[in-house]
């Protein structure tokens, strides 16, 4: 399953489209809870359409529901700070 814990997707849609999130629950097969961190990307921690994301091949290893705190150390752990920062140019629905 590609929409899975820790899964680090794009945002494809919505004025936070191109930022990086990570998902930190799976509501149902088409809803999950993602956060950027806010201080991190800019990304609240809110319920996403997974139409709405495109995923990338990096996971970090986090449990379910998961604070931002245990995200942000996660992602340190990982080395992917930097890469969690830098947005990504959608056009169409799609990565460009």
């Amino acid at each position: 399953m590609i929409e899975e814990i820790g899964r680090i997707a794009v945002k494809t849609s919505g004025r936070e489209a191109g930022k990086k999130c990570v998902i930190v629950d799976v509501i149902d097969k088409n809803f999950v809870l993602v956060t950027g961190p806010k201080q991190l990307t800019g990304i609240r921690r809110r319920k996403a359409n997974v139409r709405h994301l495109a995923f990338t091949p990096h996971r970090i290893e986090i449990g379910r529901g998961a604070s931002d705190e245990e995200v942000m150390r996660a992602l340190e752990a990982a080395g992917l700070i930097d890469y969690m920062k830098s947005k990504v140019r959608v056009e169409l629905g799609t990565l460009a």
